[in-house]
C-alpha cells in the first residue's frame, strides 16, 4: 500500500474507533511520581502543572497518553494527574482478578491516587475510564468536587457485550486476540466492517489494537459485572457534567441521555457538535475548556 493510503487508513481509524491509542507524551514541565496501590505496587502518575486538581481516567485500549493534548491544556491553569488504569497496567489483565474484582481494583487505584492531593480533584472520565469514574464517586463521594463523564459505556437495558463478550473471552482465551478484539469492536463497540478492514490493512495500528485485547476484554468484563440499570446512581451526590460527541454513535448518546435522566446533581449535557468519541485527541483544546469551565463554577 502507497504511504498516502496508509496515512489515510490510519486517519479513518482515529477518527471512527472509539478507545483507540494514538501517541501523545508528557509536556517538559511535567512530573512523572509513584503512588502506592491499595495492594502495595507502585502507581505511576504523570502530574503536570499548578492549581486546583483535575484527575484523568483514560478509556479502554489505550493509556494516559491518550489525554496527554487535554492535559497540556489544562496544565496552564490547573494541577493534572493521569495514570495508566489498573487493568492497562504490569500485565493485569492476563491474571485475576477479572469482573467485579477487576472494577474494584480500579476504583482503589483512583481512590489512592486522588488521596494525594490536597483538597477535592475533580474527576475526569472518558468511556470505560468514565464508568471507572462513576464507580469510584460511589465508593467515595466525597472524596472529589465533582466528575465530567465523558460518554460512559453504562448498561441501560441490556448488558454491555452478553453474549458476544463471552464470545470475546473464548477467543482470547484460545489464543487469537485479534478475533476477541474483532469482536469487541464490531458486536460491543459497533464500529463497521470498513473500520476493523482498514486496521488490519496498517499492520502498526492493528499491533496495537490486538495488543490491547486482553485488557479490552477484561475492561468489558468489569463492567458487565455491575448489571443492568442506572439506579445505582440515582442517589450520586456529587456535581456532574456529562460531555458528548455529535459524531458519537448513537447508542452511546443514548447511554448519555438515559445516564442524565437519573442523576441527581446533573450539571449539564454538553454535546461537541464537530466531534465524536475521540475528541480528546482530535479536539483537545475544546475538550479542555468544556472541562475548565466547570471547574472553574465549582470553585464559586
Amino acid at each position: 500500500m502507497s504511504r498516502p493510503g496508509r496515512r489515510l487508513l490510519r486517519r479513518l481509524v482515529r477518527r471512527q474507533l472509539p478507545g483507540a491509542q494514538v501517541g501523545g507524551q508528557a509536556t517538559a514541565t511535567s512530573r512523572e511520581v509513584l503512588v502506592a496501590g491499595a495492594d502495595g505496587s507502585p502507581i505511576p502518575v504523570t502530574d503536570e502543572g499548578q492549581g486546583p486538581a483535575i484527575l484523568l481516567l483514560h478509556p479502554g485500549s489505550a493509556d494516559r497518553s491518550s489525554w496527554a493534548g487535554v492535559a497540556a491544556a489544562l496544565a496552564t491553569r490547573f494541577r493534572v494527574l493521569r495514570f495508566d488504569r489498573w487493568t492497562y497496567r504490569s500485565g493485569h489483565a492476563d491474571a485475576s482478578p477479572a469482573g467485579a474484582d477487576a472494577m474494584a481494583a480500579e476504583v482503589r487505584d483512583v481512590l489512592a491516587v486522588a488521596a494525594t492531593v490536597r483538597g477535592r480533584p475533580l474527576l475526569v472520565g472518558h468511556s470505560s475510564g468514565a464508568v471507572v469514574a462513576l464507580e469510584s464517586a460511589l465508593a467515595a463521594p466525597s472524596a472529589f468536587s465533582g466528575m465530567v463523564l465523558y460518554e460512559p459505556p453504562v448498561a441501560v437495558n441490556e448488558p454491555l457485550g452478553g453474549e458476544a463478550l463471552r464470545r470475546a473471552r473464548a477467543a482470547l482465551d484460545a489464543g487469537d486476540p485479534g478475533r476477541a478484539i474483532t469482536i469487541h469492536m464490531r458486536e460491543i463497540v459497533g464500529a463497521g466492517r470498513l473500520v476493523v478492514a482498514a486496521m488490519r490493512l496498517v499492520p502498526p495500528v492493528w499491533q496495537v489494537v490486538r495488543g490491547h485485547a486482553p485488557a479490552q476484554i477484561t475492561d468489558d468484563e468489569a463492567i458487565e459485572s455491575l448489571g443492568v440499570g442506572l439506579d445505582r446512581y440515582a442517589h450520586l451526590d456529587l456535581p456532574v457534567l456529562l460531555l458528548g460527541g455529535g459524531r458519537s454513535p448513537t447508542h452511546l448518546r443514548e447511554r448519555l441521555d438515559a445516564l442524565a435522566a437519573v442523576l441527581p446533581r446533573l450539571d449539564s449535557v454538553v454535546v461537541l457538535p464537530e466531534q465524536g468519541h475521540l475528541a480528546n485527541l482530535r479536539a483537545p483544546g475544546e475538550v479542555a475548556k468544556v472541562i475548565a469551565a466547570f471547574a472553574d463554577r465549582l470553585a464559586r
